[in-house]
């Protein structure tokens, strides 16, 4: 196949649309189900690329949710205990497959923004994973490949209409890559950068200790940050991406947005509401839009006469903003990079109610000092990638 017709382009009106290769080559996809449209091309590709990089990076499987051409969650395979099991609403996670946890990961970090997202899978998607990816609203999934069943699910979403892309995993691309705009051609390399232990090295801050798992995540974050849209920022911790921070003309709205979205990420965790009660038979967004109100500023939104019995079997309690920082002073560790250079020691001090101990970024600021000064101010261990990673 040399070429897909599509539906449309970025909206309806934008036609005629279609994929294609140059030079008369054949497309390295195959559709196996459902129509993909413009958008979930430009999600599969992007999300594809960003997990085989993690794959070559850390040697395990790996999974991203994609809305809006940027990563919503990204992770690798390693096991959820009990009560990332819980938040992700995943039962008997004891029986998933590394890939199943990968997308669990990548999809409950900020299920919120992961509504309706596009999956892709670094291995060939298994049974276990299928399962996951079967109750959730979700547009399609690219992959390597499909175990049989594994299809056969997918193939049952949406009545029928799920979009199942299927990738040539041996199939690279051109080393040069052009984009039009407004009928202008451009043209540039493409961004090849490896990311390895090695782009960790050149450590600035007088805390030069960087645990293993610590650069497994700094890794997660900036190979997530090379295929989110710029703009960004992102919080790792335990193999996954836990918050981020896209598309945003300042830098420290990037840092803000991951920060909060981090923030959110552990007070899910949190007993108060690990105990919340729903009403049987509630949909999962739903209780997700609960969730997010509850722990919120808009938390008097379900607790409200009226408002809560539709949602919860009993009316929780408020949950108090000293509650709320208690909980999130336990939260460390974490690892933040940025597509770009930190312009101001602002990044650092909300980086640090956020629980980030580790921190990459390119460096080349004319307040490098001030922002290496803060690092060692919360004690941070912060290296200089001296490479940007802008994506647009």
């Amino acid at each position: 196949m040399k070429e897909l017709e599509l539906k449309y382009g970025c909206n309806p009106n934008q036609k005629p649309s279609r994929i294609y290769m140059n030079q008369g080559d054949e497309l390295p996809i195959k559709v196996l189900n459902g129509k993909p449209g413009y958008i979930n091309f430009l999600d599969a590709f992007n999300g594809w690329q960003l997990v085989r990089e993690l794959k070559q990076a850390t040697g395990l499987p790996a999974a991203t949710s994609f809305k809006h051409v940027s990563p919503a969650g990204a992770a690798v395979g390693l096991a959820l205990d009990e009560v990332l099991a819980q938040i992700y609403w995943v039962d008997n996670p004891q029986e998933l497959s590394p890939l199943a946890c990968a997308y669990a990961r990548a999809r409950g970090a900020d299920r919120m923004s992961s509504f309706g997202d596009f999956i892709s899978l670094s291995d060939i998607c298994d049974v276990s994973t299928a399962k996951l990816i079967k109750p959730e609203v979700s547009d399609g999934v690219i992959a390597p490949g499909y175990e049989p069943e594994a299809l056969e699910i997918l193939k049952q979403k949406k009545r029928g209409t799920y979009n199942v892309i299927q990738i040539d995993p041996a199939y690279e691309p051109a080393p040069v890559e052009h984009k039009e705009v407004f009928g202008i051609t451009f043209e540039q390399g493409r961004n090849e950068l490896k990311i390895d232990d090695a782009f960790f090295s050149n450590i600035v801050t007088q805390n030069k200790e960087l645990p293993k798992q610590a650069m497994i995540d700094l890794a997660i974050s900036m190979i997530t940050l090379k295929y989110t849209q710029s703009n960004s920022v992102c919080f790792a911790k335990g193999g996954q991406a836990i918050g981020i921070g896209a598309g945003q003309q300042s830098r420290i709205h990037c840092t803000r947005l991951a920060g909060s979205k981090a923030d959110n990420w552990y007070l899910r965790q949190c007993p108060k509401v690990l105990d919340l009660k729903f009403v049987d038979g509630i949909k999962r967004a739903d209780r997700d839009n609960a969730i997010d109100l509850y722990i919120g500023e808009d938390y008097m939104d379900v607790l409200a006469e009226g408002a809560w019995q539709r949602i919860f079997q009993e009316k929780p309690e408020v949950f108090t903003k000293e509650e709320k920082m208690s909980w999130l002073a336990g939260n460390q560790d974490v690892a933040l990079g940025s597509d770009a250079f930190f312009p101001f020691s602002d990044n650092i001090d909300r980086a640090y109610k956020s629980g980030v101990k580790y921190v990459a970024q390119p460096g080349g600021s004319v307040r490098d000092e001030a922002v290496t000064e803060a690092c060692d101010k919360y004690g941070m261990v912060m290296a200089f990638t001296g490479i940007r990673l802008f994506h647009h």
